[in-house]
């Protein structure tokens, strides 16, 4: 995936004239290069931003050559507007670190018979790999959970041996939760207390 990247000298406030044209400020930094204050076409980035997420590196092209990931985007508190963007510059042969994102698939059994609520505990897990070895997501089928006592932790994900996790191996991700019966909580309620 390329991005086309212009060099800007339009900086602090004025960048709301690059925001006008349908541009993006951003800066490109990392240990292997100065950074760098650059713009970019807010719909290209919003379609790769939309495939890459922040751990797929893309090509950033143009006034700047550079292999990077989408570090960070800053939106806009009232419009939720893509406003200003950050790329870290990354090596093919040097390991980033990067926070993943967790997403779950499938049909839980449990929550189809009312008597569990899986709950997603832990949305990112944090890895260290080459920035072409880095996974776009985990993918975690919840049909795996059968009983209200099962937890899917860290160290069950399936991860290529190219990729080191940096979380705790016994953090949990998904957990289930116990539905309470509404009913026998409201006759328990209503119950008499003992003299």
């Amino acid at each position: 995936m390329k991005l086309a990247v212009k060099k800007r000298d339009i900086l602090g406030k004025k960048v709301k004239n690059l925001r006008n044209q349908g541009l993006i400020p951003a800066v490109i930094y990392g240990k292997h290069v100065n950074a760098e204050s650059v713009a970019c076409v807010k719909n290209d980035l919003l379609k790769i931003y939309r495939t890459a997420g922040y751990s797929t590196p893309i090509e950033l092209i143009g006034d700047v050559d550079q292999l990077a990931l989408i570090n960070s985007l800053q939106l806009d508190p009232v419009t939720d507007e893509i406003i200003a963007a950050d790329f870290l510059a990354v090596s093919k042969t040097e390991k980033v670190a990067a926070k993943i994102p967790v997403s779950i698939y499938g049909e839980s059994q449990l929550e189809k018979l009312n008597e569990g609520k899986i709950m997603l505990v832990k949305d990112e897990i944090e890895v260290e790999a080459l920035p072409q070895d880095l996974p776009s997501k985990f993918e975690i089928d919840i049909s795996v959970l059968a009983t209200v006592n099962d937890v899917f932790f860290v160290k069950d994900l399936k991860v290529s041996d190219k990729v080191t996790v940096l979380d705790d191996p016994e953090l949990p991700i998904l957990t289930v939760s116990v539905l309470e019966d509404e009913s026998s909580a409201a006759e328990w309620a209503e119950a008499p207390a003992a003299e």
